[in-house]
């Protein structure tokens, strides 16, 4: 009986090692998918990036520009009318 098992011992272990070498080979075309959708990704987050880049100086100069004109809205609520003083 081992005779038997170290003559099938070989062929077994190739076929073993030929099913792993198909299944990776199996793998490489879904592997490549996700390595185009990681990139595709990538590259909407670079553009992104560069819009949000550009237009938040923008924002920010709008922003600052609404919180200067609210400043001056308190202020003025806050003194009383001036034709209706003295």
């Amino acid at each position: 009986m081992a005779v038997a098992d170290l003559l099938f011992a070989l062929p077994r272990a190739m076929l073993t090692v030929a099913r792993r070498v198909l299944t990776a080979v199996d793998a490489v075309p879904r592997i490549a998918r996700a390595l185009d959708d990681i990139h595709k990704s990538m590259a909407h987050v670079e553009r992104l990036a560069t819009f949000a880049a550009e237009e938040l100086p923008e924002l920010v100069y709008q922003l600052e520009a609404v919180q200067e004109r609210l400043l001056d809205l308190e202020k003025a609520i806050r003194e009383p009318p001036r034709h209706l003083g003295s």
